[in-house]
């Protein structure tokens, strides 16, 4: 296994833009008649809006508008694109699909009843509070086990069979049968979701806070039957998102739509405790596990059964088994994801959707096996790892967590744990070890890119991506200035705008696979046309070789003969060498490709005064 690390450190090159308070969100962004949008949310889980009592709050100083079912402007509804890798760059996908104010119904607490236009926030979220709405209240669904015993369940999706499971469970020698339950939990990110939406020549310009510049800006073209073109989404700064900003939500249409009927532009930003109802949540679930072994302890059955709630406007599912078909060596799989819906939000991606709760899952149980089988955790797991993916029957295009495992081991010192429970124990503290493996998937998805090589010695990218706080301004910079050897500091990065060359969604942990070479492809088309006007006539190289030219420190170079990128371009007459390149996808069908890790922790226990504490990771 390599330490081999790509790059040198660097310093965040958009760090003391954010410091300084020189970044701009979403919300940051002040305009001449600006007008601001605040909502009114349902106080019912179910039923249907009967009368919007917005007289006095129309009279309120600075209201402008008040927006409802009853006068709301009618928009597109539009399907989501089936969620395809090779496709993301024209995908139009929402969290929610359900229209904004789209009928009188309501499907769950929180949901946006009302929205109040005024000249200033304050008036706004005066005249919201003022807004009264009768309701006809019906019985709600309230958590899974309620939805459960009054919607039942229906197929999620994303199942696995291999084998014979039920046989070799029941043929096995040493068995576990346990359920694990994790609650709801919400992204509640820093910047909360905020749009500021105008129109200018029929055009519709939107600052926000999204993970995915360009899936919105197709989103939002489908929703007002606009072409493309004439929709620009901007992200120059997001204060992260978890997942829950991945695709639109309500807010942001109502926004636009607001904008488009005052003729003004609009800022909505949602409120800290509509963060826990109206953009989404990893759902509450509940997952069975069923493991088997032979006398040696080899894995010979696995079944894991998931649940999880939806909503009752759409169909979301926690693919808790996707690491489970493929961790661990075992001839006889079997994944199911069940959904039930209830009346709360629509769940949505959330860091390591589906993993997360799953793998706590799965290593709980894989621990319970390992204890029944009289076996030391970490020999057990080592055992039953996989030297290929069952799941699709292909070789790993790479696979050290044998070689994690054992450094990592190593550097804890898992060779001092006692195996009896409680018998490793400091003054009052009971201690435990524990560790738990797992893997993810390691996707490429196309990528634009642009780069631009500039007559003045400075060098531009562009990507219409985003960076959410994860580093992607500061890792293109030095993609750029490790392949030309201009100093980072003079690589100026262009990012988060619809209008740039389209990159994907900010998810996945697939930004940094994908951006980067497409990145490094434009960036090499640059030095190309570069080369191409070094050997024009009358150029410095006249007549050479292209291939022949090195580049070193921001120069062409030949033998012992040099000229600056500047030179050349000057000598041309010519203000830049642009390159523009699409990075693809890795060949199906030949490999696949997963990332894979292991942890380990101590963790202390006081049962004397209750205190749990992880001490050591």
């Amino acid at each position: 296994m390599s330490d081999n690390i790509i790059g040198k450190p660097q310093r965040r090159i958009d760090g003391g833009q954010k410091v300084s308070g020189q970044a701009r969100y979403a919300a940051d962004h002040p305009m001449d008649k600006m007008l601001y949008a605040y909502g009114v949310y349902s106080t019912i889980a179910n039923g249907r809006v009967v009368a919007i009592n917005d007289q006095q709050a129309k009279a309120m100083p600075g209201v402008v508008d008040i927006f409802h079912h009853g006068n709301f402007p009618t928009l597109h509804r539009t399907p989501n694109t089936k969620l395809s890798f090779a496709k993301m760059l024209s995908a139009s996908k929402a969290d929610e699909h359900r229209l904004p104010f789209e009928d009188d119904k309501v499907y769950y607490p929180g949901q946006f009843v009302a929205l109040v236009v005024a000249e200033s926030f304050e008036q706004a979220r005066a005249a919201a509070h003022r807004v009264t709405v009768d309701y006809d209240q019906r019985p709600a669904v309230k958590d899974l086990q309620e939805g459960l015993r009054v919607n039942g369940t229906r197929d999620g999706g994303a199942g696995h069979n291999r084998g014979n499971p039920d046989g070799a469970f029941q043929n096995a020698k040493v068995k576990v049968d346990q359920t694990y339950t994790t609650p709801v939990e919400v992204h509640n990110p820093m910047e909360m979701h905020a749009s500021t939406a105008w129109w200018q020549d029929g055009k519709l310009f939107v600052y926000e806070s999204t993970q995915g510049v360009v899936n919105h800006r197709n989103l939002l073209a489908n929703v007002f039957d606009l072409s493309p073109d004439r929709v620009e989404v901007r992200a120059p700064f997001i204060g992260s998102g978890f997942g829950g900003k991945l695709w639109p939500w309500p807010h942001s249409v109502a926004a636009c739509a607001a904008a488009q009927v005052t003729g003004r532009p609009v800022q909505l930003v949602l409120p800290r405790a509509q963060m826990f109802t109206t953009v989404g949540h990893r759902p509450e679930t509940r997952q069975r596990l069923r493991l088997a072994t032979d006398a040696s302890g080899k894995l010979t059955s696995i079944r894991h059964e998931s649940l999880n709630n939806t909503s009752m406007l759409d169909d979301y599912t926690e693919n808790c088994g996707g690491v489970t078909k493929s961790l661990y060596s075992c001839e006889n799989v079997m994944v199911s994801h069940k959904i039930s819906p209830i009346n709360r939000g629509t769940p949505t991606s959330m860091r390591a959707p589906g993993a997360a709760p799953g793998l706590f899952a799965l290593e709980s149980a894989i621990d319970e096996m390992a204890l029944a089988s009289g076996m030391d955790p970490l020999a057990f797991r080592k055992l039953n790892l996989s030297d290929k993916d069952q799941s699709v029957g292909l070789p790993w295009s790479s696979n050290h967590l044998p070689e994690a495992i054992d450094k990592a081991a190593e550097r804890f010192g898992w060779q001092a744990r006692k195996a009896a429970v409680g018998s490793m124990r400091e003054g009052d503290e009971i201690i435990g070890y524990g560790m738990g493996a797992c893997n993810w998937e390691a996707h490429q998805v196309p990528t634009d890119a642009r780069v631009v090589l500039r007559s003045d010695g400075t060098a531009l990218a562009q990507c219409g991506l985003q960076d959410i706080g994860t580093g992607t301004y500061t890792i293109v910079a030095q993609t750029v200035s490790e392949l030309t050897g201009i100093p980072i500091e003079r690589v100026e990065v262009e990012l988060g705008s619809s209008s740039f060359p389209p990159g994907p969604v900010s998810g996945g942990s697939w930004v940094t696979a994908s951006v980067m070479p497409a990145i490094a492809g434009a960036t090499r088309e640059a030095l190309q046309k570069l080369r191409q006007y070094a050997i024009s006539k009358d150029a410095v190289f006249a007549g050479q070789d292209p291939e022949s030219i090195k580049v070193e420190n921001g120069q062409l170079v030949m033998g012992e003969q040099r000229a600056s990128f500047v030179d050349v371009l000057k000598g041309q007459r010519l203000s830049r060498a642009e390159g523009n390149f699409q990075s693809g996808m890795p060949e199906a069908g030949k490999y696949s490709f997963r990332s894979f890790g292991v942890h380990f922790v101590e963790v202390r226990w006081d049962p004397g005064i209750s205190s749990l504490r992880v001490s050591r990771v």
